[in-house]
């Protein structure tokens, strides 16, 4: 058979991902927690262009969002170094996921740009050594590598995942509220009340395992929902408004301040909508998907 030959431009889709559960579990001798927590993505999505190129550049919708900073460049210079060659690469990253809201975007990005450069360049590493490069660049990235759901531990970079594919419709509340240092305020903030052991979350997962799809909001938790009420803008209120329109109640993903609702449907979306028409957050009706059984993402 011939060799595939190796492509000068590559489009991706970068899912983003909720947090179904998310426990956390206390602190590590390493600065970071141990967490228990149910990655699931969903097809809201950014997409990288990738290309080949003389020198490696990073442009982005968001402008403040290109260039070095950006953690798609991490990824390529990081797989460079794997690799021993120069990092040469245009990526472009049409920006849909909306930006430190507990929803994955920067990790999601990094995982897409590790998949489009291993191929573009022609390096066929495989999924483990990507995986390695990954684990490096932020404690989510690993997961986006593959996507669907999975449970993961430690300090969310042991995976465990759930081969099946779980398709339900959720809806998705995104607060336009922004707080420095999101994540570490968050952490900081909890108290001992807002540790577990992550059982419930073990629990949550091995159901899922045994009956597919059967998934509502009443057996999720968060984490941080009692710090992210009290510490973003506005955030009390969106929740409350929420929980009065919606048949199961609203939990927030990652360190917030976005939440999901599951299941729902475009009637709840539209009074959700209606509801919060004053406080700029943004409803969206999405669908949790695998990638390796992809739903197109949203226009």
């Amino acid at each position: 058979m011939p060799d595939t030959p190796i492509p000068d431009s590559l489009t991706i889709p970068a899912y983003a991902k909720i947090n179904l559960s998310l426990e956390v579990i206390g602190r590590r001798d390493d600065g970071y927690h141990d967490i228990a927590t149910i990655l699931q993505t969903v097809n809201l999505a950014d997409t990288l262009t990738i290309q080949t190129a003389d020198a490696l550049t990073v442009e982005c919708d968001a402008p403040d969002l290109s260039g070095e900073g950006n953690l798609a460049w991490q990824a390529a210079v990081a797989l460079a170094e794997r690799a021993g060659i120069a990092p040469r690469a245009r990526i472009h990253i049409a920006k849909r996921i909306p930006v430190a809201a507990g929803l994955g975007g920067g990790s999601a990005d990094a995982a897409a740009a590790l998949r489009g450069l291993n191929r573009l360049w022609g390096l066929d590493l495989p999924p483990e050594d990507l995986a390695s490069v990954a684990a490096g660049l932020g404690s989510d990235v690993p997961f986006f590598l593959a996507g669907g759901i999975a449970l993961a531990t430690g300090r969310g970079d042991q995976l465990t995942p759930l081969r099946e594919w779980l398709s339900y419709e959720l809806l998705l509340v995104v607060p336009t509220s922004r707080i420095p240092e999101k994540t570490p305020t968050l952490y900081a903030a909890l108290t001992d009340a807002d540790f577990s052991d992550g059982q419930r979350t073990r629990r949550l997962f091995a159901s899922v395992n045994l009956v597919s799809g059967v998934l509502t909001t009443d057996r999720c938790r968060n984490a941080f929902t009692r710090a992210a009420r009290e510490i973003f803008p506005g955030l009390a209120d969106i929740l409350d408004r929420t929980a009065a329109n919606t048949m199961f109640p609203p939990r927030l993903s990652g360190a917030g301040p976005s939440l999901f609702v599951i299941p729902s449907y475009e009637a709840e979306r539209n009074r959700v909508a209606e509801a919060l028409q004053d406080t700029g957050a943004a409803a969206y009706l999405v669908r949790a998907i695998n990638p390796f059984y992809a739903a197109p993402p949203l226009p």
